[in-house]
């Protein structure tokens, strides 16, 4: 993909699902990668995240595609952890080109049974995280006068979602962000998009079925959202569309919102 090759990409939630595809893919194209990750469970929303091990492998399959690979084990919500990973991957590289704001949790629940600490950790993570990094990213991207950040909202950045408000207000806010780092960035030569999928083939997917004492194929067929005939899209499908956005083929495409819904939002 043009313009890719000895890059350096800074992407959270990096150990498994859109995270680990969108690392590989990158990597394929000649991308150095810092992958940040949490690593770790957490006790909500209680399904698999990622692990140490997930990124230990993501290190030797990057590596085996010609290219360095950083693994950082933090938290969006510390900003220490950040400043850490920041810190190393400007001591390694010297810069930090695209940014993929990734990590994210999602779980359901009606508005007025959620608790204040479910509230807090949904939007603590998914909307807060991101502009923790972010922060941390820009003034790199600044001083070197160029970068793309990608920021990784949802359907439901555009749309309700039933026994969804916490998530879908996390993603909305992430539309908000995107938009306001475009017109903040431009002058800077940094670009920044969003982009929305419907269900993605995840571990996150398959959690969220598990908490929902169902499959995630019965989750999608409860649902029956896609207007294209199927449950969901492939993390393959998120990558390519990332390693669009961040390549000299989008050089003038910054502000907006890509959707990779199968046709949901038509319905």
């Amino acid at each position: 993909m043009d313009g890719l090759q000895g890059k350096v990409a800074f992407i959270t939630g990096a150990a498994h699902g859109q995270g680990r595809a969108v690392a590989l893919a990158l990597a394929g194209a000649g991308t150095h990668i810092v992958a940040f990750d949490i690593a770790k469970p957490l006790a909500y929303p209680g399904y698999v995240l990622g692990s140490e091990s997930e990124l230990d492998a993501l290190q030797r399959e990057c590596e085996a595609l010609g290219v360095r690979c950083l693994t950082s084990q933090g938290d969006v919500r510390r900003d220490e952890d950040i400043s850490r990973a920041v810190d190393a991957a400007n001591e390694a590289f010297g810069r930090i080109d695209i940014l993929f704001n990734n990590a994210g949790i999602c779980a359901y629940g009606l508005a007025h049974e959620l608790t204040e600490e479910e509230w807090d950790a949904m939007l603590d993570i998914n909307l807060k995280g991101a502009w923790l990094v972010a922060r941390r990213v820009i003034p790199v991207m600044m001083a070197q006068q160029s970068g793309v950040i990608i920021n990784n909202s949802s359907i439901a950045g555009l749309r309700g979602m039933n026994r969804l408000s916490h998530y879908a207000a996390s993603k909305w806010g992430l539309v908000g962000l995107t938009k306001s780092w475009a017109l903040e960035l431009a002058p800077y030569n940094i670009r920044v998009n969003s982009i929305h999928p419907t269900g993605v083939n995840t571990p996150m997917n398959d959690g969220l079925a598990a908490l929902e004492g169902a499959t995630p194929q019965e989750i999608a067929e409860r649902s029956a959202g896609n207007l294209l005939p199927v449950p969901w899209v492939e993390p393959e499908d998120v990558s390519a569309m990332v390693l669009f956005l961040v390549s000299d083929k989008a050089r003038y495409v910054t502000g907006s919102q890509f959707v990779l819904d199968a046709g949901l939002l038509t319905r």
